[in-house]
């Protein structure tokens, strides 16, 4: 069987197509068959005012295009300026590598697996803003 496998704690909530879904008291297993649906752990989801650096600027237009709440095209455009104004900052290879991962991922429209890869500079961000 193919599709999203989705294993939930207790409680833990996720946006589907929109739609806010929360578990119950046990831990489970799900497969979303549908392909192309949005779906975001909204564990994972920075908040409207929890963006203010760059990187979690780009991670939130990816997270924006994950929750289907961004056009694709728009997003692509949005986020490919922003990984590159990433690269021209980020010099360490680990981040480059990161980011190249990230852009390739936009350029396929897979904006998950970009959020991904962007959510792995928030430490060293988080390092270089505060020393």
């Amino acid at each position: 069987m193919n599709g999203l496998v989705l294993k939930l704690a207790p409680g833990e909530r996720l946006l589907v197509n929109g739609a806010v879904i929360e578990n119950g008291d046990r831990r489970v297993r799900l497969t979303l068959l549908t392909p192309g649906a949005h779906v975001l752990r909204l564990r994972d989801a920075i908040h409207p005012h929890e963006v203010n650096t760059p990187v979690r600027r780009v991670c939130y237009i990816a997270q924006m295009a994950v929750a289907g709440e961004a056009g694709e095209a728009e997003a692509q455009r949005q986020l490919i300026l922003g990984v590159n104004q990433l690269l021209a900052v980020f010099d360490d290879s680990e981040s480059i590598l990161a980011l190249r991962g990230a852009l390739a991922h936009v350029e396929e429209a897979r904006f998950y697996p970009a959020l991904r890869a962007l959510r792995t500079l928030l430490p060293t961000e988080e390092r270089l803003l505060n020393p």
